[in-house]
């Protein structure tokens, strides 16, 4: 009744107001082949560590052309043992962008490592290339050259990785993607995850990213020393291989840990849900592009800034990011935040920039360091864009848009 009577402010066409439920910024796309999958496997042999698991990982490694896949529990997870597989530790120095959520840059922590942020390109909202290039020059003369730089694909777009892969080769620091929005993206024409420019790329499987797992992530790789080490990493440092242990086994019961590693498996019941999805994931991208322009056209002439593709990119599209043009709108993005909430529209913010965390001020960080992502936080608001977002939904996004900003 609440959201009826917050509604009837903006709707009066009768088609629209029959959807009278918020519209979220995104969520997964289920159907009964993503049902049956998973209810398959609660009447099979295994929940955990059963065939599915490698199934998927051979799923997603072939459609990126990569040559290896660990599965984990989250994409936090994956870029956990990516950096621990790369020998990040205590004392090293790791860069990432600050245009992201926190695991991009946690994930260093964990390991006992220093971060430090790159600002972003203002048009693409990615790591820019020239921010990065310039810190690079800087570290070297400092002696703080990064060990690892991870490039986050912002909303699905993959970063400028062959300038920051010519750049690694150029100043030695090893390359994790963080394309936790970007499966079913392109990077010149290939798929992204296929780590022609890195050393490890991650995806994430959230309920509201492209394709889900309910929870989880996996890690692509053409390297097998890291393949390994990853799958290690991701269940307590033990193996049963016997060319990873330092004595013969004892018998068919015999495991060894040679490592300390972590409980970050992925259960059966999120593989068989993934390996369905991944049959669809070209399709829901598909549909994404679709709304995307529809988008472009509709929201033509309103004061926003609409979000920009690279020529050398297909984005995932995982987000539909607008920057609000405040000066000519005559309103807070608060107000114009929470009108669009009232108006049953489930906008969001992506991303408060991490280096201005309260966690973060621990480490000397301070508000007007990074100029580009500070000024792009302050006019942002992503819109409501999924696969199973119909024509009617997006219609009502457009129209309480219009209301809510001035229309010319």
């Amino acid at each position: 009744m609440k959201i009826k009577k917050k509604l009837e402010k903006y709707n009066h066409d009768p088609i629209i107001d029959k959807y009278l439920t918020v519209i979220p910024y995104g969520k997964q796309d289920i159907d009964q082949t993503d049902i049956d999958s998973v209810i398959n496997v609660l009447k099979s042999d295994f929940l955990t560590q059963g065939p599915k698991v490698p199934l998927f990982e051979n799923t997603v490694a072939s459609y990126c052309n990569a040559e290896y896949a660990v599965a984990v529990n989250s994409a936090t997870s994956a870029l956990h043992i990516a950096c621990l597989a790369l020998g990040l530790g205590k004392g090293d120095w790791f860069w990432t962008s600050p245009n992201s959520f926190v695991a991009s840059a946690n994930c260093g922590l964990y390991c006992g490592a220093k971060v430090d942020f790159v600002d972003i390109d203002p048009q693409t909202y990615n790591l820019s290339v020239i921010e990065l290039e310039r810190k690079l020059i800087q570290a070297k003369q400092e002696g703080k050259l990064p060990k690892i730089v991870i490039p986050v694909h912002f909303a699905g777009q993959s970063c400028d990785m062959k300038k920051i892969h010519s750049l690694g080769e150029e100043y030695g620091f090893k390359i994790i993607e963080d394309a936790s929005h970007a499966i079913g993206g392109k990077y010149l024409n290939k798929p992204i995850g296929g780590c022609q420019y890195s050393d490890i790329a991650v995806f994430s499987f959230h309920p509201v990213k492209i394709i889900t797992t309910a929870e989880g992530g996996i890690a692509t790789t053409n390297n097998k020393d890291l393949e390994r080490k990853m799958q290690l990493f991701r269940s307590h440092g033990v193996t049963r291989d016997s060319s990873l242990m330092t004595k013969p086994s004892e018998g068919g019961w015999y495991y060894q840990q040679v490592v300390l590693g972590f409980n970050y498996r992925m259960t059966e019941l999120q593989a068989a849900l993934g390996i369905s999805q991944m049959q669809k994931l070209d399709e829901f991208v598909v549909k994404r592009h679709i709304l995307k322009d529809k988008y472009d056209s509709l929201l033509n002439g309103l004061p926003i800034i609409k979000p920009w593709q690279d020529k050398n990119c297909y984005s995932a599209l995982h987000l539909y990011p607008i920057q609000i043009n405040l000066g000519k709108v005559g309103k807070s993005r608060k107000k114009i935040f929470n009108e669009l909430r009232d108006g049953g529209i489930g906008v969001n913010i992506h991303y408060i920039p991490i280096h201005t965390q309260p966690y973060y001020s621990k480490f000397s960080f301070k508000k007007g360091e990074l100029k580009n992502v500070e000024a792009y936080y302050k006019k942002v608001i992503s819109i409501p864009l999924f696969s199973a977002m119909n024509t009617v939904q997006q219609r009502k996004v457009v129209n309480i848009l219009k209301k809510v900003l001035p229309w010319s």
